[in-house]
């Protein structure tokens, strides 16, 4: 039996979740505080005005203590309803399922070029279907249509029933359904959307490839790295083995690569490279962890340009410097195009493209290049260029 007047007629919260006195509760506290002020012969009954101005309060008092838990609660997919489960869900990247309208196949009749504008027709039920915007009656005198309901929901109509033109038009002569109709959707409801948001978290946020890259690249001092998988009986046209997973990293400490792939790899799964790392486990299991510490495949470029009106030296620093941009930007395997080199040299999105124009852009891997060929980069490595590895620009 509560003691009044209560410590607080206000929600509380604590490890059990949120509570607030019932409206009885509330009531009977008021009571109590109005007999404290104004003594305990005070007459608050019911059918007096100070007993039935105490109700009101009591009752506003309530009702703001349900919002307050409403709210509360609402931040639970359990509790939460209507527009706050519909934001709540994107969390888990879900979005409620809006109405759909059913939909159903038939075959338009009439006079041979006849255009029907937004035709409509009904079925045995008297539901009302839309033809397309703009149906034109071809040589043979009938045309396939899809008809789509105007009101959304599950609208059933079997073959034949949707078979009565609700708006004549000139040289429509008839419709009929041919197939049932394909039922539409309410829009989906609370409790059918708590159903899906619970199935979603079981689904794993991430597949054990993804995982892997995630746990590498949170790695301190990691720059470039990526992941190859051969899931065939056979090596791939890389040489990685069957059924195993080569990583590729640029940086970072090798011991925590290393364990940031066991941590991920499933088990059994072979890891392919010439970097081979033992990780022990909580038994104090050894397995040896391979994977590649990125190569660099260096690369020269040699131009001649055209100095035209305004051409600065700096201009050929910037040559230099948009080249070598474009070149460690490229992925780990990604092949070097001379054209692609080229372009970025031309400075083409810089006003400092139109003080030259290139004569002679050779590139390669030795100094001094002369060639003009694509540069293959191996699977396990990354084209790079260094200031020290450019030729200078010859300007003409």
């Amino acid at each position: 039996m509560p003691t009044y007047p209560l410590a607080t007629l206000a929600p509380t919260v604590n490890s059990a979740g949120i509570s607030a006195p019932q409206y009885s509760d509330i009531y009977a506290s008021l009571q109590a505080s109005f007999k404290n002020i104004y003594g305990s012969d005070i007459y608050i009954a019911p059918d007096s005005q100070d007993g039935q101005f105490l109700a009101v309060l009591a009752a506003a008092i309530n009702d703001s203590n349900n919002a307050m838990i409403a709210m509360f609660q609402g931040f639970a997919p359990s509790y939460g309803q209507g527009n706050g489960l519909s934001a709540m869900v994107k969390i888990n990247g879900l979005v409620r399922n809006t109405a759909s309208q059913s939909t159903a196949i038939g075959t338009v009749t009439g006079t041979v070029g006849t255009t029907i504008l937004n035709g409509i027709v009904n079925d045995a039920n008297n539901n009302l279907w839309n033809l397309p915007l703009n149906v034109i009656i071809p040589i043979g005198g009938s045309i396939a249509v899809t008809v789509t309901a105007q009101n959304p929901g599950n609208i059933i109509a079997p073959a034949g029933t949707i078979n009565q033109i609700y708006n004549p038009q000139l040289g429509w002569q008839g419709f009929v359904s041919t197939a049932d109709a394909t039922p539409g959707a309410a829009i989906e409801t609370d409790a059918q959307l708590r159903i899906r948001q619970a199935a979603s978290t079981a689904i794993s946020a991430l597949g054990i490839k993804e995982a892997m890259f995630a746990a590498i690249g949170q790695l301190a001092g990691i720059n470039r790295y990526t992941i190859y998988e051969n899931n065939t009986s056979a090596p791939d046209i890389n040489g990685i083995p069957a059924y195993s997973i080569a990583v590729v990293v640029e940086g970072g400490n090798a011991a925590q690569i290393a364990g940031a792939i066991y941590s991920k790899k499933p088990i059994g799964t072979p890891t392919y490279g010439s970097t081979t790392i033992t990780v022990a486990d909580i038994y104090g299991l050894l397995t040896p962890i391979n994977f590649f510490a990125l190569a660099e495949t260096q690369v020269y470029f040699a131009i001649t340009i055209k100095a035209l009106a305004g051409y600065q030296s700096s201009t050929g620093v910037a040559i230099q410097n948009a080249v070598m941009a474009f070149i460690n930007s490229l992925a780990i395997g990604e092949d070097v195009y001379p054209s692609q080199a080229q372009s970025a040299a031309s400075l083409s999105n810089s006003p400092l493209g139109n003080t030259f124009y290139i004569t002679s852009f050779t590139l390669g891997t030795t100094p001094l290049p002369v060639g003009t060929a694509l540069i293959v980069i191996p699977y396990n490595a990354a084209a790079n260029m260094a200031l020290s590895s450019q030729a200078a620009i010859t300007v003409t």
